[in-house]
């Protein structure tokens, strides 16, 4: 009977900058040794209760690239971003990466608490399966932490958007280990995923635990949801001898735009022999082939091709309609 009156104890997890036992990490720190080198973003709703405003308008992909605090963009309800490296991140002692996000912290907040929104992150080797981790929010799910309100970062773990702007959230993949299907040496894509932050069952997010969500919700503005800085490499796999490119001289895509079940054709200069991989705006491999044979779309939208032979990668973007 003792045992049934006793508080619920949770566990508490590292604190906001400036307090010690945080584990943010300053965008100019020497630990980063790369950052993202492009991204697709799948826009989310400014506020998915009222679809009429739109969806989030801030930013775009060229914000992505590039070391953190050279702008963002915004994410919305519920949306995505997958972003590319120019060689892989591997797992190694302690974090791997840390994601960027833009929270501030002011006067007109409780003590101990910062403007945080917040998303999921998963990781990729193939860009095409995708695994999330462990994610933990013991925020409050009675009250709705409200549009200008401020939220405790030691109730979050593996939860991007824990710090606020300059300050990456860190993560290490050594905890993905077992995961089957995903190779922790050879991470090509990490996926970005906007937690709607409503504590209503309707539209909320849970943590891997079951556990809603919390936090500042909704945000109705073209600024809404996740707002992406930057993603800073803290360990990358330097035996891929590959070099990316996006020289569009170099590689010919053609007709583009192009009309659904019309045939594009792929071009390099001295290049006879490579293989094309086609992926979604959401980075989803869609199709295989050659560069020697044509490909056509079966749908439309955006999509982008990945050329690779023995000496580099090339990458371009094709509008389909």
């Amino acid at each position: 009977m003792l045992c049934a009156m006793l508080p619920k104890i949770q566990a508490q997890f590292a604190p906001q900058v400036g307090t010690i036992g945080t584990t943010a990490m300053q965008k100019d720190s020497s630990a980063f040794i790369a950052w993202a080198k492009s991204g697709l973003v799948n826009r989310g709703w400014q506020d998915l209760s009222d679809t009429t405003l739109g969806k989030a308008q801030v930013g775009d992909e060229t914000y992505i690239p590039g070391p953190a605090g050279n702008g963002i963009v915004s994410l919305g309800d519920g949306g995505e971003a997958v972003i590319m490296f120019d060689k892989p991140i591997k797992n190694g002692v302690g974090f791997d990466f840390a994601v960027f996000e833009n929270g501030f912290i002011d006067q007109t907040l409780k003590p101990g608490t910062a403007f945080l929104e917040l998303a999921f992150v998963e990781v990729s080797s193939n860009g095409k399966n995708y695994f999330r981790f462990h994610s933990t929010c013991l925020n409050d799910t009675i009250s709705q932490i409200d549009s200008y309100e401020g939220i405790d970062a030691t109730k979050l773990n593996n939860i991007a958007g824990k710090y606020i702007a300059n300050y990456g959230t860190p993560f290490d993949l050594e905890e993905m280990k077992d995961v089957v299907g995903l190779d922790i040496m050879n991470i090509t894509h990490i996926k970005i995923i906007d937690v709607v932050g409503s504590v209503t069952n309707k539209y909320a997010s849970r943590d891997s635990e079951g556990n809603k969500v919390n936090d500042p919700w909704p945000t109705p503005f073209s600024q809404s949801g996740f707002d992406l800085d930057a993603i800073g490499v803290i360990h990358q796999n330097n035996n891929v001898g590959l070099k990316e490119l996006n020289n569009q001289i170099e590689l010919r895509v053609y007709p583009n735009p192009v009309s659904t079940q019309t045939n594009i054709n792929v071009s390099i200069d001295g290049v006879n022999d490579a293989a094309i991989n086609v992926y979604s705006h959401l980075g989803k491999l869609i199709k295989t082939s050659n560069i020697n044979t044509p490909i056509s779309m079966d749908e439309s939208g955006i999509y982008y091709l990945q050329v690779k032979n023995n000496e580099a990668i090339y990458t371009h973007k094709i509008i389909v309609f």
